[in-house]
């Protein structure tokens, strides 16, 4: 079984959204002594240092990874540092050389030290106009609009090519937009989905940067982190997709959203002023096929419109009662 040959997890980009959530389940699951949480942020949240080793690293600089791997013997990697979408427009060359050369670092230090597995999210951003925008299939061209979508199909061919070539066990999901209760997203085309629960709670105003009619594919981060441990306890026989798997929970509208939330909180009002990350949202799916996913390795999410925002609506009113938020 993978679980008892793997000696230990390394997850870059444990600061992130979903770096810092999926660590602490991982930790839960195979102790927090075998997760080392590295980040290049220099005051990580007090669960990450309380639950286990947490290194600062650039994973850009190869030797300095290396030097991680050796030290903490790892022999599994997690690897989720990354520019976003709308960060990367702002330096599409400081995206480019962020996301490809850690990828590259990563895959190398993977083949040269023959470790067990890979992990490598990619997303819905490597879709541009030309695709199918409804239940966009898993093989469609792939023409993104932002240096984000380019460096994930760039990185989505440079991993297919180290399992073909190296046999580098490099697996992948095409994540939409992400939701959680407990990070703030960090510069994302989808971030509204999560700035609009604490503006309603704290302020019950939001401004939203997309139009209301906006639909696009969301997924809860619960949902997020079920999907990278499926795939990654899946046996290698079952992973036929080496490029990145569509994955889909539910897809809705800002205004859709806003609606839900005036269910618990009737005078929430959202006013929208679409800027720039409209027209990257036009070009991306509003809807995903992961029919392949749910055949190869049994992708199911749990998270619909309704129960997502009934569980943020409940941990944030929480927080902020508790003085956390």
């Amino acid at each position: 079984m993978y679980r008892k040959n793997m000696k230990k997890i390394l997850v870059t980009g444990a600061t992130g959204q979903i770096g810092s959530e999926l660590t602490l389940e991982l930790r839960k699951k195979f102790g927090g002594e075998n997760v080392v949480a590295a980040g290049r942020r220099r005051k990580p949240n007090e669960m990450l240092l309380a639950t286990g080793p947490f290194i600062y690293l650039d994973a850009t600089d190869k030797s300095s990874l290396e030097k991680v791997v050796e030290e903490y013997d790892v022999d599994t990697i997690y690897h989720l540092a990354a520019v976003l979408s709308a960060a990367g427009e702002e330096n599409p060359q400081n995206a480019w050389r962020i996301n490809m050369e850690s990828l590259y670092n990563v895959l190398e230090v993977a083949r040269e030290k023959g470790l067990t597995r890979v992990f490598w999210p990619s997303s819905i951003a490597v879709f541009g106009p030309e695709a199918p925008r409804v239940k966009t299939p898993q093989n469609t061209v792939l023409i993104p609009r932002t240096i984000y979508g380019v460096s994930k199909v760039a990185g989505e061919l440079l991993c297919n090519y180290y399992f073909l070539r190296y046999n580098v066990d490099v697996r992948s999901v095409r994540y939409p937009g992400i939701i959680s209760s407990e990070t703030l997203p960090g510069g994302g085309t989808t971030d509204y989905a999560v700035e609009i629960f604490y503006e309603a709670i704290r302020r019950k105003r939001y401004t939203c940067f997309l139009r209301a009619d906006t639909v696009l594919p969301m997924m809860y981060m619960p949902d997020c982190i079920n999907a990278a441990l499926t795939l990654m306890e899946a046996d290698p026989s079952k992973i036929r997709c080496r490029t990145s798997y569509n994955v889909a929970a539910v897809s809705f509208s800002p205004a859709e959203l806003a609606a839900e939330i005036k269910k618990y909180i009737p005078d929430f009002v959202c006013e929208y002023k679409p800027d720039f990350r409209q027209q990257i949202a036009d070009s991306w799916p509003m809807s995903i096929d992961d029919t392949a996913a749910r055949e190869d390795w049994g992708w199911s999410p749990k998270y619909d419109l309704a129960s997502i925002v009934k569980d943020m609506i409940e941990k944030l009113t929480r927080r902020l009662a508790e003085g956390l938020l």
